[in-house]
């Protein structure tokens, strides 16, 4: 019979994981001294032991662990849980690599992003925006939904537009699904088409910064413009607007890094 410490040293197990151990029914000593509550281990908990040992270095669960040292009668029952074992840390290894494929492209976009920002030359400004008169479809959706809007107002009165797409956005922070935006194109004329709204554009003081980049990345000008703002302790108007001097064309999608996308936001 051995001592929890020298059952310690046999097992290369810790005495607080053995009493652990002892707790969870994992490997329980083979007696117990009732006068001085020292447990005690024969050669059979020595073999329990490696196997717990081994199991733990596969990374079973505690709980599985119990199970098999308790309940496989054979080796075939052994064999079994290990090819199925083998099986999730296969599903898990997987699992990670995507992981890990999905953070180098994080890691290269923010670097990217980054790079983009130093080396813009576009800083915020201030300007006034002379009225405009407009063709928009006013809708609540995902941001993306903007080109819906877009193709109705081109289909619709393609001949008249003048100007670059911007779109309005009325409410005062980020939505993911139910945003309130109006796709926008200037018009060189009024003309009336139905579900498109025909008006004109306040003009106004603004506050106004040029991105350079994937739309992704329009948080750092905000980001920056917004701090502008705060610094100048200026009082925002909605809606914000967003004009896009450069990006995809009709039928190419053309290099994201090369989008201008002039933010302006008006101000009191």
């Amino acid at each position: 019979m051995f001592s929890i410490g020298e059952f310690s040293k046999i097992t290369g197990f810790s005495v607080k994981t053995l009493r652990f151990y002892h707790d969870k029914g994992i490997i329980a000593p083979s007696c117990i001294d009732e006068r001085t509550g020292y447990r005690y281990y024969d050669q059979g908990c020595v073999e329990r032991a490696r196997v717990v040992a081994q199991l733990r270095d596969m990374e079973f669960p505690l709980a599985q662990i119990k199970e098999i040292v308790d309940h496989c009668g054979d080796e075939a029952d052994v064999i079994g849980r290990l090819d199925r074992q083998k099986q999730v840390l296969a599903e898990r290894i997987a699992h990670y690599e995507g992981v890990l494929v999905a953070l180098e492209r994080v890691i290269s976009n923010e670097r990217e992003a980054i790079a983009a920002m130093n080396r813009s030359n576009y800083e915020v400004e201030e300007k006034v925006l002379d009225p405009m008169l407009i063709a928009g479809v006013r809708m609540k959706g995902r941001y993306s939904d903007c080109g819906k809007g877009f193709a109705k107002i081109g289909k619709a009165l393609g001949r008249h537009l003048c100007g670059k797409p911007l779109n309005l956005y009325y409410d005062g922070e980020h939505r993911e699904d139910d945003a309130d935006l109006e796709a926008c194109i200037p018009l060189r004329k009024r003309v009336e088409a139905e579900g498109i709204s025909v008006r004109e554009l306040p003009g106004g003081r603004c506050v106004s910064l040029v991105h350079q980049g994937p739309w992704e990345d329009l948080g750092r000008s905000y980001e920056k413009i917004l701090d502008y703002v705060q610094q100048k302790g200026y009082r925002t108007i909605l809606p914000t607007r967003e004009v896009y001097r450069k990006g995809p064309g009709m039928f190419f999608r053309g290099n994201p890094r090369k989008y201008l996308t002039e933010i302006q936001i008006l101000v009191e």
